[in-house]
C-alpha cells in the first residue's frame, strides 16, 4: 500500500529545529491551505486547513535555514494519524500531521511571486524516486 500527500500552502510560523537523541535533525512547521467559494446565496466563504509537517534529516536541516513565516511552499508527504484535540474555545478540532518527503519552496526569497527557487527531498537534493522504481 502506498499514500501520497501533496499540499500548497504558507507558513504559519518560522520552522523549529530540535534534535533526537542519537543528533538526528528533525524540523516541525505549520502549513495553512486555503479554499474559497461562493455559495448558493451569493456569499463569499472560505475555510483554512491546517497542516503540522515533520521533516527529517538534510530536508529539516533546509526547511530550517530557508523557510519563514508566510513563505508559500510545497509539500509532498504521507499523513499521519490524526490526533483529535479540545481547543481553546471548546470546540474539538483534529490536527492533520505529515511526513514531509520532499519541500518545495515557492515564490521568491521575499515571497515575490517568481517560480520556484529551491526542491529539496528526504534523500538530499535531486535523491527523487522514478514511477519506474516504485517495487509494486
Amino acid at each position: 500500500m502506498y499514500q501520497k500527500l501533496i499540499i500548497i500552502g504558507r507558513l504559519g510560523r518560522d520552522p523549529e529545529m530540535r534534535y533526537t537523541p542519537d543528533g538526528t535533525p528533525v524540523t516541525s512547521f505549520s502549513v495553512a491551505t486555503d479554499r474559497r467559494w461562493t455559495d448558493a446565496n451569493g456569499q463569499q466563504q472560505s475555510r483554512t486547513v491546517w497542516f503540522r509537517v515533520t521533516a527529517w534529516r538534510r530536508l529539516a536541516e533546509t526547511c530550517n535555514q530557508y523557510l519563514t513565516k508566510g513563505r508559500l511552499v510545497m509539500v509532498e508527504g504521507e499523513v499521519m494519524e490524526p490526533r483529535v484535540y479540545q481547543s481553546r474555545d471548546g470546540e474539538w478540532r483534529a490536527s492533520l500531521d505529515v511526513t514531509a518527503n520532499a519541500v518545495k519552496f515557492l515564490g521568491g526569497r521575499g515571497d515575490t511571486g517568481a517560480p520556484g527557487i529551491e526542491e529539496e527531498t528526504a534523500g538530499g537534493a535531486g535523491e527523487t524516486m522514478d514511477e519506474e522504481e516504485i517495487p509494486f
